[in-house]
């Protein structure tokens, strides 16, 4: 019988070459060191030692800060270089996969002089998802596919012990079964409760008996209450599942994909493969984790588009759904339900009695 061998947790940590120091780290200091003992010999024949230590002493020490140090799991030279591409990209971006349209000419000329020194030019913001086809799956381009399924909850803490331990053991068999990127998503969202208490307050008026329309009143009562004195939120439990286009190959690392992104070619018999090995795993994630009552549901494609929209700007006072206008569209309709001029104003048409806009 052979021994069991121990296999590390950490199973992305990086291979050290020389003592404790991976490949980066070493070649960090190695490189920061050959810069310094060349400038040692260009200066040794006019410039003491004593003062070439003092100057090359700072910029050691960084070296050695950028090459060992971390911050919450990232190398200090990785954040350094994020850093600096963030301060070298446009402050600016917006969603326009078109491009920037150049301002109109009724704009443009009442631009100030301090509007126009600021340097205020957006930018199109690029997101790592492209589409969201037909079936629900995000495109990622030349990263692959990814397809978003929610998930039902159970309550942990009111199981028995085995009970716990049998829900535990279904987990880590879902786990070890991975072959592929898998991403469990809990997102925390305001709860509206203006449906629920407008349905209410509507069905109330036809219940069969006074004692229910009572009831049903005090529950809308009570629920507007606790909107207004709350900060209600719900959870939602998604599972991301990421599939890259070529079997063997981790997304956002294969040099021949970001290849044939760059030549503008699509291999859509790898798309259809790739898709339908993301369907294969949606389903074997249903069939192991249902002995835990768990349910997992792939998201249609209006609900994966809320949800990256939710995601990118979780603050809006618009939600996800809301079809609006483009930016070159031009609004010639009245609101469903009529203008409102104490929030919006004198409306912008005028009704002539025929019924034509103008």
């Amino acid at each position: 019988m052979t021994a069991p061998i121990r296999i590390s947790a950490d199973v992305d940590r990086p291979d050290r070459i020389l003592g404790p120091f991976t490949g980066r780290q070493v070649l960090i200091l190695a490189t920061v060191g050959a810069l310094l003992y060349a400038g040692y010999l260009l200066t040794r024949a006019f410039l003491p030692l004593l003062f070439f230590a003092l100057a090359a002493l700072p910029i050691a020490a960084l070296a050695v800060a950028l090459a060992l140090g971390q911050r919450d799991g990232i190398s200090l030279d990785r954040l350094a270089l994020a850093a600096l591409r963030q301060a070298l990209r446009p402050r600016h971006r917006v969603a326009a996969p078109e491009g920037i349209p150049a301002a109109p000419a009724w704009l443009a000329q009442h631009a100030t002089h301090s509007t126009t020194t600021q340097g205020v030019s957006p930018a199109p913001l690029e997101l790592p998802a492209q589409a969201v086809t037909d079936t629900g799956v995000i495109d990622l381009g030349a990263d692959g596919l990814a397809v978003l399924a929610v998930c039902s909850t159970v309550n942990f803490a009111l199981r028995t012990a085995a009970e716990q331990q049998a829900l535990v053991a279904v987990f880590a068999r879902f786990l070890n079964s991975l072959t592929a990127p898998v991403q469990l998503l809990v997102r925390a969202q305001r709860l509206d409760l203006s449906t629920q208490i407008a349905e209410l307050q509507t069905a109330a008026p036809r219940l069969p008996h006074p004692a229910l329309e009572q009831a049903a009143c005090e529950h809308a009562d009570y629920l507007t209450q606790l909107a207004r004195t709350t900060d209600l939120l719900r959870r939602q439990v998604l599972l991301v599942l990421r599939e890259p286009l070529h079997c063997g190959t981790t997304p956002g690392r294969s040099l021949l994909a970001r290849f044939g992104r760059a030549q503008g070619g699509q291999d859509e018999g790898a798309r259809r493969a790739a898709e339908m090995r993301l369907v294969q795993r949606i389903q074997e994630a249903a069939a192991l984790l249902a002995p835990a009552g768990i349910t997992v549901a792939p998201l249609e494609p209006g609900a994966t588009a809320s949800v990256l929209a939710g995601v990118c700007n979780p603050d809006s006072l618009i939600p996800p759904g809301t079809v609006l206008a483009a930016a070159d569209e031009v609004v010639t309709t009245a609101p469903a339900d009529g203008w409102n001029p104490a929030a919006f104003g004198t409306p912008p048409h005028t009704e002539d009695p025929g019924g034509d806009w103008r």
